[in-house]
């Protein structure tokens, strides 16, 4: 259904009305967490904001994601030998509206944020304090200086790049981390083959090759790119290391894989 809405110009339109009704009162846990608050203290996004980033604007969720997220990335840093203690400055790069820069409040890493979404970006400004936040384009550059971040986290975002702006923006990373330092990513793998791909798609990604749906919403959920890991390997992740690859290991973006990169020099 969404692959007929695309075609026929319909589904942003669609995702508006969709956006509309969940907003109406559902009711249960949903309303409760509203009343209730996050158990952090911090500010809720509002409803419109979270269907932005997440698809759905179930508050559970979202904040359920957002910690699984946040603990995935210290799981693998620490099983790597990377104590999140040992880090400075730190980039969530396409932050959304704070669904997993919240869980950075209270440790001794300095945070910033970024997303191409003023709107999201305005929001985090005036709820997440403890963040630096700023606005992207679509294409680089950032405004950060060369070898700025020990770490830059990227969830799902290369997920939705078309191929010339994945490799423009891992340029643009690269150039913004230390020498020595990391990159945390993830990807569409192989789990996709059977849940996204048609029988031709499967056999680019069998062949070493990214498949690519609607790069003309470069951007946006409705371009989607999976990633083959000899392609992830072999080509995108020129000027890096691979430390580690986690096959489904991204728990707050369930079924993606996981790779940690060391920058070389």
């Amino acid at each position: 259904m969404k692959q007929v809405l695309i075609k026929t110009n319909l589904y942003r339109p669609a995702l508006n009305l969709y956006n509309s009704v969940r907003q109406l009162p559902q009711g249960g846990r949903n309303i409760l967490r509203r009343v209730k608050g996050a158990p952090d203290g911090q500010p809720l996004p509002p409803a419109k904001l979270i269907f932005t980033v997440a698809g759905t604007t179930n508050v559970e969720w979202f904040l359920h994601t957002g910690k699984l997220a946040f603990e995935t990335i210290r799981d693998v840093l620490e099983k790597n030998g990377i104590p999140l203690g040992s880090l400075g400055k730190v980039l969530d790069f396409g932050s959304g509206c704070g669904r997993v820069a919240r869980y950075w409040h209270g440790q001794t890493a300095q945070l910033f944020g970024t997303d191409y979404n003023a709107e999201l970006i305005e929001w985090c400004e005036a709820n997440l304090p403890a963040t630096s936040f700023a606005v992207n384009k679509l294409s680089p550059p950032l405004n950060y200086g060369n070898g700025t971040f020990d770490l830059v986290y990227a969830l799902s975002v290369f997920t939705h790049l078309s191929e010339d702006l994945q490799f423009a923006w891992m340029d643009e990373l690269r150039r913004i981390i230390r020498p020595g330092g990391l990159l945390f990513i993830t990807l569409h793998g192989r789990y996709y083959l059977a849940h996204a791909l048609d029988e031709a798609q499967r056999g680019e990604f069998e062949a070493g090759r990214p498949v690519v749906v609607h790069s003309n919403f470069s951007g946006s959920n409705a371009c989607n790119i999976y990633h083959p890991e000899s392609y992830v390997r072999e080509k995108m992740t020129k000027g890096f290391t691979v430390v580690d690859c986690i096959p489904e290991g991204a728990l707050g973006n369930p079924r993606q894989d996981v790779y940690l990169l060391r920058k070389n020099g």
